[in-house]
């Protein structure tokens, strides 16, 4: 009590450190008449007057007014876009090596660039990190004009680059590119010979863009560079077959762990069918020689019981492609170890590739350690700023909108089952669409997305399908999901790095229509008019209540459900968002069917009928909160195996 009374006074503590950097603010506005006094020239060899003054004694953050303000100048004009003093407060935040928690569409890219100069001034580079290979090319080939007009160089690290290309980036003021990228280049450089033949030049800074989603969600699974061992295709065929005959009664499976194990009557039918195809040695399954065999019954069960397709992989071109399950993209030419990927393959019927054995591996925990300053921005770290200090010693900072945020988020509705769940998102969807209002749904699943896509074929509704087997499209189809009565589904990766303007994206539009106008008065002329069909249209979308972000269900997480939230009611716009929920949902049946909750919300409602209340929403988030405490679980033990190896790996 007595701390609410505390800080109804002096509001919390994040609100007063947020406070105490305005006199810095003022510092860096005083810069501003100066610089928009210089001619561009003048102003681009600023980069060389703070080298000069930094060789001279004077440290970073005396610099950081006069920095920060050139930044601002420049993208000013390089831009056309002048940093918000909420952005001045990130940028702040990001240098003195902290996470800036910043609502979505407030421009996080851009503040990154006001740490990023700063920190490349010195020239031992700076590492800008994002979650896709899309985002690190948009945002280096974007800012790098800004860093080029200031006379910085601006590298990006994306697959398949020869080594010299690598190493020209990594030479670079400025290096962008993805975790998995700068991991994998990290082990490749450890298994190199000779010094001259690594790409990456010793750490100095890393800032990172989506940082609970690098530093967190990615985190539960280690970087691995391999080598291939002998082949075993035959095996994996036979032991497949068998499993195929396996019956639900012959195994139990937890679905948290995604674990299965034999019964002892689904041993011994095991037993005697692997006899009979002459896949034994001996009558016992668990005779020393049948270890092998064990082992690929094992991860042969996993794989047609636990894994589903077009949820935890999709097959593309003859291939099992493993869907992430954070972001819904494919990763291509990831595979699962220990042989479960030959597994699903030999499930699939596909052609089995041999197995790999590890050579080189490291957890994103440690690699992110080794940077002397780790700094990172995200919608949501919040929920996990325990983790963040505990694993990374790293502060989480709430900055301030620029505009108040009007967005309404409305209780979760729940239904008995998925068809009638989605029977009625289909009839919300066409009601809000019909009056103009631009909805974009959140699947979980690949799978899910085209199950509703399929209702609202039924319903009338034309819409667009976002997931991982379209992501080339993505950014064209998530840019125009504002429009006037635009109906997206998205699975969860829509969710980062996109800005979802009401009305459409000009820069997109002007891509996609004009593609093929030479430059001109007439050009000029056509661009101007899409200008004024945006603004038109952008009024009558406010005036039908901004973005409706309708959830089909809750993720494990509730960062990802924030997330989603999120894209709604950027920058003060209206907006909407609803969660609807049944209880064929994993997260409640794996979390949840056992509860009181469960039990009578299965006898009390009706096939086809919704009950909303604040009490559900509670018993939902404690469920999440369940399976954040358990992940976290995960990632502690993977850093502390990985710890041992940390020991071996500086030696």
């Amino acid at each position: 009590m007595f701390g609410g009374i505390a800080k109804a006074f002096f509001g919390s503590s994040n609100d007063r450190y947020v406070k105490s950097l305005n006199p810095l603010l003022t510092k860096i506005a005083s810069f501003e008449p100066t610089l928009q006094a210089m001619d561009d020239a003048t102003l681009g060899q600023q980069t060389a007057r703070f080298r000069e003054r930094l060789a001279n004694g004077e440290t970073l953050d005396q610099l950081l007014p006069e920095a920060f303000a050139t930044v601002r100048e420049a993208a000013r004009r390089v831009l056309g876009q002048r940093h918000y003093d909420v952005q001045m407060v990130g940028g702040i935040v990001l240098h003195r090596g902290e996470i800036a928690e910043m609502r979505t569409g407030e421009g996080k890219t851009l503040v990154a660039t006001l740490a990023t100069y700063l920190n490349a001034l010195p020239g031992e580079g700076v590492h800008v990190i994002t979650v896709n290979d899309y985002l690190a090319s948009r945002d280096a080939e974007w800012m790098s004009r800004v860093y080029g007009f200031l006379g910085l160089t601006t590298g990006v690290i994306v697959p398949n680059l020869t080594d010299e290309e690598r190493r020209h980036a990594y030479n670079c003021d400025i290096t962008y590119g993805t975790n998995n990228e700068f991991g994998f280049d990290y082990l490749r450089d450890n298994m190199k010979y000779e010094r001259a033949q690594m790409v990456q030049r010793p750490f100095a800074m890393a800032i990172v863009d989506e940082v609970d989603s690098v530093l967190i969600d990615e985190a539960r699974t280690p970087l691995i560079i391999s080598g291939p061992t002998d082949d075993k295709s035959e095996l994996y065929i036979g032991v497949d077959a068998i499993v195929k005959q396996l019956s639900p009664d012959d195994y139990e499976k937890d679905e948290k762990q995604k674990s299965i194990v034999l019964t002892e009557d689904g041993t011994e039918r095991a037993e005697r069918m692997l006899e009979a195809a002459g896949l034994l040695e001996g009558a016992n399954l668990y005779d020393f020689e049948n270890t092998q065999v064990v082992h690929h019954l094992n991860q042969a069960l996993r794989a047609n019981v636990m894994f589903k397709r077009d949820t935890d992989y999709i097959v593309k071109d003859g291939k099992v492609v493993i869907i992430d399950e954070f972001t819904g993209r494919m990763m291509d030419g990831r595979r699962w170890s220990d042989g479960l990927h030959q597994a699903v393959e030999a499930k699939e019927g596909v052609q089995i590739e041999p197995e790999n054995q590890t050579m080189a591996s490291i957890t994103f925990q440690n690699y992110f350690r080794m940077y002397p300053k780790l700094a990172g921005m995200t919608g949501t770290a919040a929920t996990e700023a325990a983790e963040f200090h505990d694993i990374y010693k790293m502060n989480v900072v709430t900055i301030p909108t620029n505009k108040p945020v009007r967005r309404v988020d409305e209780e979760d509705e729940f239904y008995k089952d998925t068809q009638d769940k989605f029977r009625a998102i289909a009839r919300k969807i066409r009601e809000h669409a019909e009056r103009g209002q631009p909805v974009l749904v959140g699947t979980v699943s690949i799978e899910k997305s085209e199950l509703l896509s399929e209702f609202l074929r039924q319903e009338g509704v034309d819409h667009s399908v976002l997931n991982a087997r379209y992501h080339e499209r993505e950014a064209h189809i998530v840019a125009q999901a504002g429009r006037l009565g635009a109906v997206t589904i998205a699975t969860n990766m829509a969710g980062r790095g996109t800005d979802i303007q009401l009305g459409g994206n000009l820069e997109m539009r002007v891509e996609d229509e004009l593609a093929g106008m030479p430059e001109g008065p007439e050009r000029g002329a056509a661009i101007e008019q899409i200008r004024a069909e945006i603004a038109a249209e952008r009024q009558k979308v406010l005036e039908a209540g901004g973005l409706f972000v309708l959830a089909t269900e809750r993720h494990e997480s509730r960062r990802i459900d924030n997330q989603l939230r999120g894209r709604s009611g950027r920058q003060g716009d209206p907006g909407l968002s609803r969660f609807y929920l049944s209880l064929d949902d994993d997260l409640l049946r794996i979390f949840g069917p056992d509860t009181l909750f469960a039990k009578m919300m299965r006898n009390n409602i009706n096939d086809g009928e919704a009950i909303g209340s604040k009490w559900l929403t509670k018993a939902i988030e404690t469920a999440q909160k369940k399976v954040e405490a358990r992940n976290y679980d995960i990632r502690k033990q993977v850093v502390e195996y990985d710890d041992v190896m940390n020991d071996q790996r500086k030696v």
